[in-house]
């Protein structure tokens, strides 16, 4: 089963249940795959009209590198519960005898690796849609502005929570390098997303900002400029 093909209400429903999977790590692969889907529909509203045809191109190539993210984003949904229940069948094997518990912990080693891996690239390919939403936001329809901005916000949202998953796995992990090496990478990615999503706010609360009508008078009086 992919959890795309489910109704909303069905991956709510899967969500709130107790079953293990799916958690976290596939919630925030589904909103990332939504801040997506947000940044081409700004794209796709921008294709088309005479206002923005200098940045027609622009415009198609993020809407179809956005309709890639979502899908990969979709996949990593799955991949991500596939890796948990990798990790549970890792704990499940026998421990009789010493070669049994040896076999056991690598196994168990290599399915946390694994249970990091789509975490991390979901982050990964959210970062790549808040670079999208930079450029979309930037150059696209001014009226779906809004739309690129909320992409942006949840791929952000995506990446933070991925987060959680990669790091609570990591406790679980022996090989220090490998763990400090995959932490100085997290922290790197997350610094760039929310550098650039605090980048796209900046920009369309200033367009949003009201602007002074000619000829207003002051709102306190004596604030105004001074006659010469």
């Amino acid at each position: 089963m992919a959890y795309g093909d489910l109704t909303l209400h069905g991956f709510l429903d899967a969500l709130a249940s107790d079953s293990p999977t799916p958690g976290g790590g596939t919630g925030a692969a589904v909103v990332g795959a939504t801040g997506a889907a947000l940044v081409r529909m700004l794209a796709v509203l921008t294709i088309g009209r005479p206002k923005y045809a200098a940045d027609e191109a622009l415009m198609k190539a993020i809407a179809e590198q956005a309709a890639d993210n979502r899908a990969k984003l979709l996949a990593l949904a799955d991949d991500d519960a596939r890796s948990y229940d990798a990790v549970s069948a890792a704990y499940k094997l026998p421990k009789a005898t010493e070669a049994e518990q040896a076999a056991r912990k690598a196994a168990i080693q290599a399915a946390m690796k694994g249970a990091i891996a789509p975490p991390l690239k979901v982050m990964e390919v959210c970062l790549d849609t808040i670079s999208l939403a930079k450029a979309a936001v930037a150059k696209g329809n001014v009226n779906a502005a809004s739309d690129g901005a909320a992409g942006a916000e949840f791929a952000k949202s995506a990446m933070h929570v991925a987060a959680y998953n990669v790091r609570i796995n990591l406790v679980a992990i022996e090989d220090e390098k490998w763990a400090r090496d995959v932490r100085t990478k997290l922290d790197e990615m997350l610094y760039m997303g929310q550098t650039t999503a605090s980048e796209i706010d900046s920009k369309v609360q200033d367009m949003w900002k009201p602007k002074p009508k000619p000829g207003a008078l002051p709102m306190f009086p004596g604030s105004g400029p001074k006659p010469s």
